[in-house]
């Protein structure tokens, strides 16, 4: 994915700060779309490592410090879809919608606000859609997926941070084609940057 965030409200207060964003941007296509089973017939695309599908990501994000007057303790919700095209093998995976809320406690944070840490339990509810192959939806390859976490995230420089997380599935649809991830971690690293206009 290639990815801009633009923070669109800022309010600073000695309770803390509350800030608002969206980010936007295009999936490539990436990962193999041709792997084949013990037998050399080629496996669905679903279980492929790539889709060959273009997609489109749109997030919404939203940052409260200082939740229950507590300054440290910081609440952070952020809703996001993956709005899927056409790939391979005639398949358009579902659409996925992902509301992940986080509750993050700040035990560290040096004078200059330069180097931080966080860490907290995240709540993740996922919503897949139905593939369609071919312009046929197939039912029930869609569905819910509730996880439960903890995430870190450290800044390391001004305008720099790396985050870790790790999920676990809680609930889930039941679905005959529904595959949701059992555990999910994940890794990034980030860097901020002001544009002058």
């Amino acid at each position: 994915m290639l990815l801009v965030k633009y923070r669109f409200y800022r309010r600073d207060s000695p309770r803390g700060t509350t800030q608002a964003s969206v980010t936007f941007g295009p999936k490539i296509p990436t990962g193999r779309t041709d792997l084949a089973d013990g037998n050399g017939i080629r496996l669905p695309s679903s279980l492929q490592p790539g889709s060959g599908s273009t997609d489109l990501f749109l997030a919404a994000n939203w940052t409260y410090t200082g939740l229950f007057n507590v300054k440290r303790l910081v609440a952070d919700e952020d809703f996001h879809s993956l709005i899927r095209s056409e790939g391979t093998q005639a398949t358009r995976l579902g659409t996925d919608l992902e509301s992940r809320f986080w509750l993050s406690y700040r035990p560290y944070e040096s004078k200059n606000g330069a180097r931080e840490w966080f860490i907290g339990p995240v709540l993740t509810w996922l919503h897949s859609q139905d593939d369609r192959i071919a312009g046929v939806t197939q039912s029930g390859s869609g569905g819910n997926a509730l996880l439960a976490g903890i995430t870190t995230y450290v800044g390391v420089r001004s305008g720099m941070h790396v985050w870790l997380g790790t999920d676990w599935d809680v609930a889930h649809s039941t679905g005959t084609l529904f595959m949701p991830a059992r555990r999910h971690i994940s890794f990034g690293i980030t860097q901020q940057f002001r544009l002058h206009l």
